[in-house]
């Protein structure tokens, strides 16, 4: 697995990978130094679905679109790429503001979901597509085997079946926080069981805060 201090020192712009690690909080708080990572996770994001895509339809050539649309979530869903920047102490590296931090912003899956993929927006820029590619390989689709193995029903779906297995009615998202700039938006959800509060999750669009907000709930109640 990738370490932060040897991925940066394989840049040949180092000032590139900092601005991978640069949330729009501390941009705000440090006027005209550097931009945030913002264009570099949008680029980060269409070449990581590109090559979990073309992976995954290689090695699973006896599966179904369905099938391969599920493990790809799987793969790459905020949870998903927010544990494995946990993994490799990614929240250490990030510059954010004062605020950002205090409110956890260093232990926050969508933000370091969504710094996954400026990293795979800066190495592309830095390096090419092989570089990027070889990152993910190596990091993202490590994964693969494991998650090829569990349950590929999304955690909403399998939530509702557990819900109405207890027979409870199907569970409710309510959107409890919405911010940021249209471009960039954040949503905070939480999802209700029999009028109660089983999970929260956060994400940028309101599906993968529902999806966030289900697998909470299922690690809190069912695992």
């Amino acid at each position: 697995m990738v370490d932060i201090k040897r991925l940066k020192e394989e840049f040949k712009n180092k000032n590139l990978f900092d601005q991978a690690l640069t949330h729009r909080s501390w941009v705000n708080e440090h006027k005209g130094e550097r931009t945030s990572n913002e264009r570099l996770e949008f680029l980060g994001d269409a070449i990581l679905e590109f090559v979990v895509s073309r992976e995954i339809y290689n090695k699973f050539s006896d599966k179904e679109e369905g099938y391969l649309t599920a493990l790809r979530a799987n793969l790459v869903n905020t949870v998903a790429l927010g544990e494995f920047a946990k993994k490799i102490n990614l929240g250490t590296a990030l510059y954010l503001s004062k605020g950002e931090e205090d409110s956890g912003g260093r232990i926050n899956s969508s933000l370091l979901a969504d710094t996954v993929e400026a990293i795979i927006g800066a190495i592309f820029i830095d390096r090419g597509l092989p570089d990027s590619e070889n990152f993910i390989k190596e990091n993202i689709m490590a994964e693969v085997d494991k998650k090829a193995s569990e349950p590929l029903k999304d955690p909403k779906s399998r939530l509702q079946e557990y819900v109405q297995s207890q027979g409870f009615s199907a569970p409710k998202y309510k959107v409890v926080e919405e911010s940021g700039p249209d471009h960039s938006k954040k949503f905070v959800i939480d999802v209700m069981v029999n009028n109660s509060p089983w999970g929260r999750g956060d994400g940028k669009s309101k599906g993968s805060a529902e999806q966030a907000a289900a697998l909470q709930a299922l690690e809190k109640k069912v695992q």
